[in-house]
């Protein structure tokens, strides 16, 4: 399906938690009559759906067909203002169980209706998930939680952060209940509490990507930048091998770091060319698992 306009509404829906989790739904001006399958876009840690290249990214997704919902998760950090971290009181409580809960959330929204556009026919029984770092590995294990995804497509995952997390930042959550992260970017310090921690290893099981692999048999796509100074490639690997689904790749960025040459602002008229592959390979599996 060509399309050529493309609608963007902006809304919130309630949380496990109360808080609100705000999307952003990028609908193509198909008509009702088309029905048209759904991706879910998720943002990693400190990241938020209008970061950077995010909102082109969507954009691009919406153009090849696509209605794409990009959201905050509800513990994200950012509340009325949408670029800012004004919340910092509820980044200090992010929980990975509760970011998977929050995509739970999202997919009830949609299939009662309360996400939609009159422009078009969302196909809420075809979604999709897309998320980097962070949000990819909480995508890859919503693909294993929820069986209306039909499949995933993984940025930069992490495979498990038990083992990411440094000596540090547990000494700090186990001698003083939490531990302050430096934002580069915007010079913040933010808390996280031993929640964080706490239910990670409460629920490992659940919420951890390279526990869940063993239970992910949707078609998957595994990316990741060779030159990640973030997270290793070694970590994608991980993830793919572990993977039980017949339809699984790695492809692996030449030149790719972790945000494969995006920023925040992004000005660009252009993607750098690392994250013009990712776009492509990105809209090409989509197109392939949830259009065919």
């Amino acid at each position: 399906m060509e399309v050529t306009n493309i609608s963007i509404s902006s809304g919130s829906v309630p949380a496990t938690n109360d808080h609100p989790i705000r999307y952003e739904l990028y609908a193509p001006v198909s008509g009702t009559s088309v029905s048209v399958p759904v991706v879910l876009f998720l943002h990693g840690f400190k990241g938020f759906k209008d970061w950077g290249t995010f909102p082109d990214i969507c954009e691009e997704l919406c153009y090849a067909g696509f209605a794409v919902v990009a959201f905050n998760f509800s513990t994200s950090g950012i509340g009325d203002r949408r670029f800012e971290f004004d919340r910092l009181d509820l980044f200090e409580q992010n929980t990975l169980s509760q970011d998977l809960d929050d995509v739970g959330s999202i997919i009830q929204a949609l299939q009662k209706g309360v996400i939609s556009d009159h422009h078009t026919h969302l196909n809420t029984d075809m979604i999709g998930i897309v998320g980097h770092s962070r949000g990819a590995q909480t995508a890859l294990v919503a693909g294993a939680e929820y069986e209306t995804i039909q499949t995933v497509v993984s940025w930069n995952a992490v495979a498990n952060y038990l083992e990411r997390w440094p000596e540090t930042m547990v000494s700090d959550w186990n001698n003083k209940g939490f531990t302050d992260i430096k934002n580069s970017r915007t010079g913040q310090t933010m808390r996280v509490k031993r929640s964080l921690y706490d239910d990670a290893i409460k629920h490992q099981e659940r919420i951890l990507a390279e526990h869940r692999m063993a239970d992910l048999r949707v078609p998957v796509l595994f990316i990741h930048g060779r030159e990640d100074e973030t997270i290793p490639y070694t970590d994608s690997e991980k993830l793919h091998i572990a993977c039980a689904s017949n339809d699984k790749e790695l492809r692996l960025v030449a030149n790719g770091g972790h945000t494969f040459g995006g920023s925040h602002p992004f000005e660009a008229q252009e993607f750098p060319k690392p994250l013009h592959e990712v776009v492509e390979w990105t809209k090409g599996w989509f197109t392939e698992y949830l259009k065919g």
